[in-house]
């Protein structure tokens, strides 16, 4: 009988030199918290980019206009990336919630040029479903490929995926917790198909949860939906597909 033979996957040691490029402050720390401070620990360097300061990530602009929000949403990454070990952070100072309406020649050049800056092993961002499907996280996610490839895709380039498994066990959680943007909804990525299956140690899910919790605006509202033990569980695992090289 035919067996499927599971890939190796690659633990957070055996990316290099990391560059992390994101849409918002918390999409890193949410999706490759656990893999950026393992890596930091390990002596590696890590430069995590977010193209906005998510100044617009609230359901009550009244209360947090965006130059508050924007402002808070600096201090809270800041604090973050600090309990992650993280001392190489950017920002592309894009505006939140309009990244497709930019003419993408700027953006994706700026990102060329991280990438000869920091000549990264592994490259780490969305894949095309940006996740949660999310406007700006799909956008993010064709610059970075785009730009990649413009430099002839040098290192690795993996993108943030949701597995099988995660969402046979995650998804009616995923709905209460209003995690995606519109009706569209991943199928999953087969385990065996995973370039990154990171299981966080209880130490490293430790560190994750409080730079999580620093970002207080973004996730208290995860917190309440999830309660402390599911959100903390939901988010031990961070799972990577590899995109081939054109």
């Amino acid at each position: 009988m035919a067996t499927t033979e599971r890939r190796t996957a690659l633990a957070p040691t055996d990316l290099g030199t990391i560059l992390a490029v994101w849409a918002h402050p918390d999409d890193e720390t949410f999706l490759a918290g656990g893999i950026m401070a393992d890596a930091v620990a390990n002596g590696q360097r890590v430069v995590c980019v977010a193209a906005t300061a998510g100044e617009r990530g609230t359901d009550d602009p009244v209360e947090w206009p965006p130059e508050r929000l924007g402002r808070v949403r600096r201090w809270e990454a800041r604090a973050a990336m600090a309990v992650l070990g993280v001392a190489d952070h950017r920002w592309l100072g894009l505006p939140d919630g309009h990244l497709a309406d930019l003419d993408p020649d700027g953006p994706i050049e700026s990102i060329a040029w991280l990438i000869d800056d920091v000549g990264p092993d592994t490259i780490l961002t969305f894949g095309p479903d940006g996740m949660t499907f999310h406007p700006d996280h799909r956008t993010i996610s064709t610059w970075v490929t785009e730009a990649w490839r413009r430099r002839g895709a040098p290192g690795r380039l993996l993108h943030a995926a949701m597995s099988t498994s995660q969402l046979d066990e995650w998804a009616e959680r995923y709905e209460a917790w209003g995690v995606f943007m519109t009706d569209e909804r991943p199928t999953g990525v087969p385990d065996a198909e995973l370039a990154v299956d990171h299981r966080l140690s209880p130490t490293t899910l430790d560190q994750k949860m409080a730079a999580l919790l620093a970002m207080h605006s973004q996730t208290a509202p995860a917190l309440a939906v999830l309660g402390a033990g599911d959100f903390r569980h939901e988010n031990a695992f961070e799972r990577f597909v590899a995109c081939p090289a054109p």
